[in-house]
């Protein structure tokens, strides 16, 4: 696979991530099941087959 390639699929699967999950977020805040101002959020990646285990830990604004 060239560098390019591998890049390209890269970025295809963290989009796909981004907007799924904003949707998620967006679905939750909509249901009302979220209390306060702040929303604690946590996203951990892992790639089967491998030791790959990568954790962010954030905080989301509410309106």
């Amino acid at each position: 696979m060239s560098e390019d390639a591998f890049n390209i699929s890269i970025r295809k699967f963290l989009k796909e991530v981004g907007v799924t999950s904003q949707r998620k977020i967006e679905e939750t805040a909509r249901e009302g099941e979220i209390s306060g101002k702040k929303l604690k959020v946590r996203m951990t990646l892992t790639a089967e087959g491998t030791s790959l285990t990568h954790v962010v830990d954030g905080e989301i604004e509410l309106p």
